[in-house]
């Protein structure tokens, strides 16, 4: 009989985030036989606009939903009720499906609810961290640690974060890094612990021919010589918008025809204030929105992808979706130190560059480095996107995990 799998995530599947980095693995694990039912917590907005697309196509997958709203009114309390509406979906599931069944958690929230499961209904229970949560809260200015309130709900996420893993069936991290830690922190008990970073979808995320390439830029008013630094997704809590903007600055003095394009949902007047505010020509700042079905042609105008990310103790545990996406449209990144595991796969492809500091003599250094990589070569930058972030590997990573938990 194929695997009963429950997939519990505070994200819901009409985000961005649940388009992207849980449907995607979801349908691949259907079409391995795993029987699938996805509980998730959906925003309001992005239900209205997605829900038809979404539930079809999770209905063609095989893959049952079921799902409640998301609210914020109340900060401590309204996450709270999350939870109990994803805890009280999962228990009815479980109900259903007996024991035997697999509740893989998307998180650390959704972790809470799996390790009742477990103890519960001795159900398996999958950990899957995505980062060190509570420190990205408190590094990213979500929590404040004066807040006493604040530094309750921290204390009490270090103290579970060490029993979730204690107590999972499996524990799966996004890097290499992350899962040396947490090894550190269980060194008396060898848990079952395996790394499967954001993985992209080779088959959306693609090489453009020139054609199409000049095509798209022609739609966006952009030259077939214009150099464009490109910048994918959200800025939010993580990315460095000034260092980029400082960087973007000493790049135009050596590729003057240099533009900075940003594919994101962002409000432009972000950006464009902090352009003005550096002495940036409007005109040299691009910002476009899209639909996941665009990002793969826009990003196709990239002459190199472009992020930096706030290097702390939580992103030891990130692995930035963009990169892969970038280099799987056969496109070179440029980054900075201290993020996942982007320094040891950079190092060893040559897929890009990675800045030590965020100084005007680094940005020099990196800018006079990048005309050395292989930016030339696309087929040579997707085949690193393979090897490291395909789909089809993480999606067959998973399906280990579960034939384990599930003894076959």
């Amino acid at each position: 009989m194929p695997a009963q799998l429950i997939f519990i995530s505070i994200d819901g599947m009409t985000d961005p985030l649940g388009q992207s980095q849980v449907i995607p693995y979801l349908t691949g694990l259907a079409e391995k036989g795993f029987n699938i039912t996805v509980i998730s917590c959906e925003k309001k907005a992005n239900f209205t606009l997605n829900q038809k697309q979404i539930s079809q196509h999770l209905e063609n997958a095989g893959i049952k939903w079921r799902y409640c709203f998301y609210s914020q009114k109340i900060p401590v309390l309204s996450q709270r009720g999350n939870l109990q509406k994803l805890k009280a979906l999962a228990v009815t599931e479980v109900k259903k499906t007996g024991k035997k069944t697999l509740v893989h958690c998307r998180s650390y929230l959704p972790a809470l609810i799996g390790l009742y499961l477990k103890k519960k209904y001795d159900t398996k229970f999958i950990f899957d961290m995505r980062g060190f949560w509570a420190d990205e809260r408190v590094e990213g200015k979500i929590w404040k640690l004066k807040n006493p309130v604040h530094k309750t709900a921290y204390k009490y996420f270090k103290r579970k974060e060490k029993e979730l893993i204690a107590k999972a069936d499996y524990t799966v991290t996004l890097t290499e890094n992350a899962k040396n830690i947490v090894n550190k922190w269980n060194s008396e008990k060898k848990i079952k612990i395996e790394v499967i970073p954001c993985c992209t979808d080779l088959s959306h995320f693609k090489i453009w021919n020139e054609e199409e390439k000049l095509s798209v830029r022609k739609k966006l008013h952009l030259g077939a010589d214009a150099f464009v630094l490109g910048y994918l997704g959200s800025l939010g809590t993580w990315y460095m918008l000034d260092e980029m903007l400082d960087f973007f600055i000493e790049f135009q003095k050596v590729n003057p025809a240099s533009v900075l394009l940003f594919i994101t949902h962002d409000k432009p007047e972000q950006i464009l204030k902090a352009a003005l505010k550096k002495n940036i020509r409007k005109n040299c700042i691009l910002i476009q929105s899209a639909v996941r079905k665009e990002v793969p042609e826009y990003v196709s105008t990239f002459n190199a992808g472009l992020f930096f990310i706030r290097p702390t103790f939580s992103k030891k545990g990130s692995s930035p979706t963009k990169m892969a996406e970038i280099l799987a449209c056969g496109i070179p990144v440029i980054t900075n130190s201290g993020i996942g595991d982007s320094d040891e796969i950079i190092s060893e492809s040559a897929c890009g560059i990675v800045l030590d500091n965020f100084t005007v003599k680094n940005y020099q250094t990196a800018i006079n480095d990048f005309s050395k990589i292989n930016r030339n070569d696309p087929e040579f930058l997707r085949t690193v996107a393979k090897k490291y972030f395909s789909l089809e590997k993480g999606v067959s990573s998973y399906e280990k995990i579960y034939r384990y938990l599930s003894g076959g």
